[in-house]
């Protein structure tokens, strides 16, 4: 455990060393105090006579003793806490970065709430074992060491004796490290499936209100909660007593020194005056032996959290290369690609290409795998078998960052960041003027509503875009893909869910968005896709047919009950019952 720290910390390492020496003289400071009154009280008891002088120069040096200890200590847990907050600024980088190279499909499926206590709890719970438990615990260690050592050479009988209450009390921290380590695994499960709800909860509220879900959500809500209190209150419960015992015993260093130790002065076994300096000195470890300990408590939770770090950072990352895109044209290929989440496979053996600048649409009932294509195309996932290619070059074998530069992805799912709109605008393209954005702005048709913005495109989008509408944030969208300018478009379902007003505007964007580029389409409305150079029909992850719209009505059976579903639902209306055409036996 301490060497993968060791390895976070990096150039910090140097710190922790400095800090762990700083703290280590701080608790020799401590100790030599005690060593100071038994000067003082050791000739007292043999009947010497003290000058005032002599007691003077001992009582200011342990005055001085004292405040040395303070200094040392506040500089050395100063230095510990830099090199502490400087680990977890690497370990959070590093977690960054494996993320990033982590299919995102692997990250959804971690959950947000579960993300959220790595990033956060569980890192910042590293800070106890950086700032504290490695300076203070290794110091206040080896203080007691090297004074048990100068006791044993003294008198070990009355050593011995004050060793009494340390196996006692080892024996305890044993036994709630056992019992910690057992319970921790359903302990921190229950914390992340709590923070997933808690989340779920919220983001859902909206929709648990209008459908009066409260109850049922609000159910799951409290069950979770309370199996987190339950399992948090057991762990407790079982660690407590042993953590009392090893806390109650382990400073009680003279518990058998004292008596003991006086009837082997009586009987001649052992002087005085070393019962006396073993006493100063049994008194001197009590405090760091049981700071050395007390950090044990939380070597249990520590350990797992590093575990649950570790178990991120092992993941399998994507397939990729460093390479630059060295592909002929934008053609892309999709050959026998078969993907499946665990044992199950969604997508099997699907084959098709997409010429430069033509269209394929991609349809089928809910499931058949479409959006599941399109996400294997900027490679959310692995493939499990075949290839995806553009330009004859596989996607696996270049960078992420050239693949994403070829690639505008356009989803009905719109994140917007808590900025300008300009800002989420210009994501499209970090490095496009303010010019070039409004320009853009303006292409995807949201110059209209951008003007009646408080701030016009200076205007903060809100919390996840929630000052705009979601046809607006849809538009915003389209103007980041118009301005990234890339060869290659997916548009997936990208006016499923929009207003009229709004999708005709959305249209208009779109086709300027797709002018000379390699296209791919997912929709439920046919009508939008009818005039596109090959349709793709899935059924249950396989591809069944594909060709043109008016060879697809005359030869597929499932496209041709698609394109009636749709006729149907567009001749759907709501009725008014008159009152007087309304039956009122059926209330009898």
């Amino acid at each position: 455990m301490f060497d993968k720290v060791f390895q976070y910390a990096g150039p910090h390492r140097k710190g922790m060393i400095q800090a762990t020496v700083l703290v280590l003289f701080s608790v020799i400071s401590g100790v030599f105090p005690f060593f100071m009154a038994y000067q003082i009280i050791a000739p007292l008891v043999s009947g010497e006579k003290l000058s005032v002088f002599y007691v003077s120069v001992r009582v200011f040096m342990i005055l001085m003793l004292l405040i040395l200890q303070a200094l040392l200590y506040g500089w050395g847990l100063s230095i510990s806490h830099k090199a502490a907050y400087g680990t977890l600024y690497r370990l959070r980088v590093s977690l960054q970065e494996k993320l990033e190279s982590l299919p995102l499909g692997v990250i959804q499926e971690k959950g947000t709430g579960l993300l959220k206590k790595l990033f956060v709890d569980d890192v910042d719970g590293l800070e106890v074992l950086l700032a504290h438990t490695l300076p203070e615990g290794i110091a206040n260690l080896m203080v007691p060491v090297v004074i048990y050592i100068m006791m044993f050479t003294v008198d070990w009988k009355l050593a011995f004796l004050s060793l009494a209450s340390v196996p006692f009390s080892v024996i305890a921290m044993k036994t709630m490290y056992s019992i910690g380590m057992k319970k921790m695994g359903s302990y921190y499960q229950a914390g992340q499936i709590m923070n997933n709800t808690i989340i779920e909860y919220i983001n859902g509220m909206e929709v648990i209100k209008v459908f009066n879900k409260e109850g049922q959500s609000y159910e799951r809500f409290e069950r979770d909660v309370k199996n987190y209190r339950d399992l948090t209150l057991g762990w407790y419960k079982a660690c407590w007593p042993w953590m009392a015992v090893y806390n109650s015993l382990l400073p009680c260093t003279i518990i058998l020194t004292l008596p003991l130790g006086s009837w082997f002065v009586l009987r001649g076994y052992s002087i005085l005056t070393d019962l006396i300096l073993i006493l100063c000195l049994s008194l001197s470890i009590g405090i760091p032996l049981l700071r050395a300990l007390g950090f044990l408590p939380t070597m249990p939770q520590i350990n797992y959290k590093i575990m649950a770090i570790e178990g991120v950072l092992e993941s399998e990352p994507l397939k990729h290369t460093g390479n630059e895109f060295i592909g002929k044209d934008y053609t892309i290929e999709y050959k026998n690609v078969t993907f499946g989440y665990d044992e199950k496979d969604v997508i099997s053996n699907i084959s098709f290409i997409i010429h430069p600048n033509n269209t394929v649409a991609l349809v089928g009932e809910s499931g058949s795998g479409k959006s599941t294509l399109a996400k294997l195309l900027v490679h959310y996932y692995d493939i499990k078998e075949g290839q995806i290619l553009i330009g004859r070059q596989d996607i696996t074998q270049m960078s992420l960052i050239s693949l994403n530069n070829l690639i505008s992805y356009v989803s009905q799912d719109v994140y917007l960041f808590n900025t300008s709109v300009l800002e989420n605008i210009r994501l499209g393209n970090p490095k496009a003027s303010d010019e070039e954005v409004i320009s853009a702005a303006e292409k995807a048709e949201c110059m209209e509503f951008i003007n009646l913005l408080p701030d016009g495109i200076y205007t903060m989008a809100g919390e996840s875009g929630g000052a705009l509408s979601g046809g607006q944030r849809q538009r915003i969208s389209l103007a980041r893909a118009i301005l990234k300018d890339a060869p290659i478009i997916i548009l997936d379902e990208a006016t499923a869910f929009i207003d009229p007003e709004n999708e005709d505007k959305i249209q208009k964007a779109i086709s300027k968005l797709v002018q000379n580029k390699t296209l791919l389409v997912i929709a439920h409305k046919l009508n939008f896709i009818k005039d596109v150079d090959m349709i793709c029909v899935l059924n249950k992850g396989k591809l069944e047919v594909k060709g043109k719209h008016a060879k697809l009505l005359e030869s597929s059976s499932s496209y041709q009950k698609l394109w009636d579903a749709q006729n149907r639902s567009s001749q759907w209306k709501i009725g008014v019952l008159g009152r007087e055409d309304y039956d009122y036996s059926n209330d009898w």
